[in-house]
């Protein structure tokens, strides 16, 4: 074992990758373990796998310099003392934390860990799991750390320096060596106990998702009544600071906040009131839109454009994307879609100019930034959910 290295699990996905190339860029030794043979290799050879701002260009000077490394081999944890664990934690169909796979992954890392081994948990669980897990390896190792990651996906490098890191642990050693690393990459370290950090990552994530289902009750209410949200918006908006924040509406979704929301309301036996009707609302909008659209035109009839397939903007990754589940939707109804995406790369994908010209109903369902001077034609019907486009 070598006091500078450090393994991370689950190294090669969107929370693990980045974390590894800005510890190893601080003079760290860093192992990426990952099940995903197809981004080892890519990162092996200097290729970042996904987008991921600064990264490309890090990646392949920590290669060059010996510095990080992917592998499928979880026994090179052995060379390591810091253990971190970015293991995604899904959800299911009917929105239950499914953590059947990452409570079972410690019992096979077990077996690998010693004393001095320092086990830091950087994945979204609900209060509880970190007793589960350490009452599985305690046996063999009882410093374990609870360090949520808070990073906004595709600004990794940018917001890591900025953010404030929680660490919170089983003990003080386990506190202590995890505040050392965080140190080397963040501004403050933040010292809490397991339950408050993992309350906050669970609060913050239930919050910002409550706030989009507010702007995406509020559009589809403006919809019913024929009147235009991001007018109404606007004016609330206008020389009345109370009102500045409210969100554009839009989908919203991805990996992190449905996800989180839902397993806030698993721990509160399902009596988060606020959180289920976000995601009835949120997760509703695709259905609401095609419903609201049908009501005026025969959509067997038409030829349906959806802009934007990613989670987000200026960004490649489609989990839990409601683009996708738009998409779907349609193809179910046996409605003639066409697609396309700047940054997903897709074989039915379609030059977003191309889908303009073809389509009769445009949907601008992820609102990059190519999208916004787009010409469209007066005479299409544009459902510009993001309010991306001026009007003119």
């Amino acid at each position: 074992m070598i006091n500078n290295n450090i393994c991370i699990v689950g190294g090669a996905g969107h929370v693990g990758a980045p974390l590894g190339l800005a510890l190893s860029s601080k003079g760290f030794n860093v192992i990426l373990v990952d099940k995903n043979k197809k981004n080892i290799n890519k990162i092996n050879q200097g290729e970042m796998p996904f987008l991921e701002e600064g990264c490309a260009s890090l990646l392949k000077r920590m290669v060059y310099k010996k510095k990080i490394k992917a592998t499928s081999d979880l026994s090179e944890l052995k060379k390591c003392k810091y253990i971190i664990i970015c293991l995604g934690t899904p959800i299911n169909k009917k929105f239950n934390p499914n953590l059947k796979n990452f409570i079972s992954f410690f019992y096979l890392l077990k077996k690998y860990l010693n004393k001095n081994h320092i086990v830091v948990i950087r994945s979204s669980i609900y209060p509880g799991v970190c007793d589960k897990i350490f009452s599985i390896i305690k046996s063999r190792c009882k410093n374990l750390s609870y360090c949520p990651e808070r990073i906004a996906q595709g600004k990794s490098l940018k917001e890591l320096p900025k953010l404030s890191q929680l660490i919170s642990g089983t003990n003080e050693k386990a506190k202590l060596e995890s505040s050392k690393i965080f140190k080397k990459i963040c501004k403050k370290v933040i010292y809490t106990k397991i339950i408050e950090a993992e309350l906050i990552k669970l609060f913050s994530n239930a919050y910002r998702y409550i706030n989009f289902s507010i702007s995406n009750q509020f559009y589809m209410m403006c919809k019913n009544e024929g009147l235009d949200f991001y007018k109404i918006r606007n004016i609330m908006r206008d020389n009345y600071d109370r009102n500045i924040n409210i969100p554009s509406a839009g989908f919203t979704a991805g990996p992190c906040l449905l996800k989180d929301t839902m397993q806030l309301s698993s721990f509160y036996k399902h009596k988060f009131s606020l959180g289920l009707s976000a995601k009835n609302i949120n997760e509703g909008l695709p259905k609401f839109i095609i419903e609201k659209l049908s009501e005026t035109y025969n959509l067997k009839k038409k030829i349906v454009g959806i802009l934007g397939l990613s989670f987000k903007a200026e960004n490649d990754d489609i989990r839990d994307s409601l683009s996708i589940k738009l998409l779907k939707y349609l193809k179910s109804k046996k409605i003639k879609t066409l697609q396309s995406d700047e940054y997903y790369r897709d074989k039915n994908n379609i030059d977003k100019k191309v889908l303009v010209s073809q389509s009769d109903i445009i949907i601008i369902s992820t609102p990059h930034r190519a999208y916004k001077n787009l010409k469209i034609n007066k005479k299409k019907i544009l459902i510009d959910l993001w309010g991306l486009i001026e009007k003119k």
